[in-house]
């Protein structure tokens, strides 16, 4: 979803839709019309989402900085700088806390303002170009691209999918009733079967790791390559003695 929604929405953390707000990162839907207790206050369905976000997911600048740096285009030295300068942090304090002078502070200020520039450009151009071509960008003649999920560990041309080839592929790896027949060797059809497994698993509950197996067995035999997988690539988290699992 975080794909799909405007600028201003990701910045705030939640969209408005016709008859409800929905957190763009699990996608909780709050309807409009109805009152949500929620910690012992109530609360309509926007203040409702604002909640949500910062009870379930704290800062959303926060959650964008923790994003894989191919999707922010920041180096992990800019993340960090932004990160002090967003705790209120001088850029001596910052130069002093990364053991830089404060020139090289100041220098990262001045890319990260040429950043914003090329963004807002780039922006308008793509706007722009969907509505020249009356389609986003990923839609091909006879075909569609699919976004990677937003925790991808590794990205790459390995995400280079169409819809179609998504279809086929889940095709030749699923029995009609949902049995994996084997998992595949090549990246790109992992990913690809990886990003259905995921879904018999719900947003924002805790699993432990029998339960985890219990669910992938029904799948497939060899449930640890499955386990050990999803978290490998970003579907799956879980805590250090892994006796809990979410999704990511």
């Amino acid at each position: 979803m975080l794909w799909e929604v405007k600028q201003e929405d990701i910045a705030r953390g939640y969209s408005e839709e016709e008859d409800a707000f929905k957190c763009v990162i699990c996608e909780t839907c709050f309807e409009k019309g109805e009152i949500f207790l929620m910690q012992g206050h109530y609360y309509d369905a926007e203040r409702a989402a604002q909640a949500h976000l910062k009870d379930k997911h704290g800062s959303m600048l926060d959650y964008i900085l923790e994003l894989n740096n191919s999707y922010t285009g920041l180096t992990p030295m800019q993340t960090r700088i932004i990160s002090y300068m967003a705790s209120g942090m001088t850029d001596k304090a910052i130069a002093a806390e990364l053991n830089v002078a404060s020139s090289t502070v100041r220098n990262h200020r001045y890319k990260l303002r040429e950043k914003e520039k090329q963004a807002k450009v780039f922006l308008a151009l793509m706007t722009l170009l969907s509505e020249t071509t009356q389609a986003p960008i990923q839609k091909m003649t006879n075909d569609k691209l699919i976004d990677n999920h937003v925790t991808a560990t590794m990205i790459d041309d390995r995400y280079d999918v169409t819809d179609k080839e998504r279809e086929k592929i889940l095709n030749s790896y699923f029995t009609e009733m949902g049995a994996l027949k084997q998992f595949p060797a090549k990246e790109k059809r992992k990913i690809i079967v990886l990003r259905q497994l995921i879904k018999q698993f719900k947003s924002g509950t805790e699993y432990s790791e029998r339960e985890v197996n219990q669910i992938l067995k029904r799948i497939f035999d060899d449930y640890v390559t499955l386990r050990r997988a999803l978290i490998e690539y970003g579907f799956l988290e879980r805590t250090y003695d892994g006796s809990k699992y979410w999704i990511k």
